[in-house]
């Protein structure tokens, strides 16, 4: 008697669609959606209604655009990046200084163009190579690397 395969077949998922999905380029609403919350998080940052929360969202988005940047998807957005980097942790010690959540000009200025190139870098590649780069920057929070900023 032969032997029979007895490979799964998973209904549940369209393969062709998914590869689809993945290889196409992200949506603008979904897009919208993440500039619109980006954008209210700076608002709140400027006028001082920040917390914490909405600090870690501009971090994170800075996180992710050097990450790209570093990875050679627009790398002309990293000095911006660095400035915003360093304007967030002086945030941060106000923070803990003051009790209020602000951004001092340069600093707003500096995420300002962090929030625009971050969306040119994300609008100019694909769904996964943008989840790849989220992917890999997660990964670089988790071992603590140098190039990615980490709540104390």
């Amino acid at each position: 008697m032969r032997k029979q395969c007895r490979r799964k077949v998973y209904k549940l998922v369209d393969p062709i669609a998914h590869a689809i999905a993945g290889a196409a380029i992200t949506t603008d609403d979904c897009l919208q959606q993440l500039k619109d919350k980006e954008q209210a998080a700076i608002e709140a940052m400027r006028t001082g209604q920040a917390t914490v929360y909405t600090w870690q969202e501009l971090v994170d988005m800075n996180n992710i655009c050097q990450v790209m940047a570093r990875n050679g998807i627009g790398p002309e957005a990293l000095p911006d990046a660095m400035m915003a980097e360093i304007e967030l942790k002086h945030a941060a010690k106000r923070f803990e200084s003051t009790g209020k959540m602000l951004l001092t000009g340069s600093g707003l200025r500096a995420i300002n163009e962090v929030m625009e190139w971050h969306h040119l870098q994300r609008t100019s590649v694909s769904r996964a190579e943008y989840e790849r780069m989220i992917q890999k920057t997660r990964n670089k929070l988790k071992s603590k690397s140098k190039d990615v900023t980490v709540i104390q």
